[in-house]
């Protein structure tokens, strides 16, 4: 669901992006390699079969990163150049992601700001499992659409 914005006429918005993200063994190993972080419940199938998740498990980080490509649609603001992440305000790892889950995210747009660069948008974004009725992960995010040139 992709949803509008001008910069003379802010709204509170909900969106929700219909599509499932698969989180895979391999989407869980690559992001190891990238971070350095290869404890044993991500990168070890065999070993984590008999850990608490009876099987690997997402970063916390790789979830949150997610978000990114969970939401990119969502929102959009006329006549924006570009989007920027400024930041977080608060990031609740609620539930583990078990490899060969899958997820997806609804947002909120709690607030609109004008700022010298653009405007500012905080949304809260829930990233729910699929057949769980806890999210994986809850997070308050923050973004910076720039007017002007890029």
């Amino acid at each position: 669901m992709r949803r509008f914005l001008s910069t003379t006429s802010p709204v509170r918005l909900v969106g929700r992006d219909a599509h499932w993200l698969e989180v895979d063994q391999q989407r869980i190993d690559r992001f190891a390699e990238a971070t350095g972080d290869h404890q044993w419940i991500h990168v070890d199938p065999e070993r984590a079969h008999s850990g608490p998740h009876g099987s690997t498990i997402a970063h916390g980080f790789l979830t949150l990163s997610l978000v990114v490509p969970l939401t990119s649609g969502m929102i959009k603001l006329v006549p924006a150049t570009m989007k920027l992440n400024y930041g977080l305000d608060k990031v609740r790892f609620v539930n583990a992601v078990p490899s060969g889950s899958r997820v997806r995210a609804t947002a909120e747009l709690l607030a609109v700001e004008r700022t010298k660069a653009g405007m500012r948008i905080k949304q809260n974004v829930v990233v729910e499992l699929a057949g769980s009725p806890r999210p994986a992960c809850v997070a308050e995010t923050l973004g910076v659409f720039v007017l002007g040139e890029a």
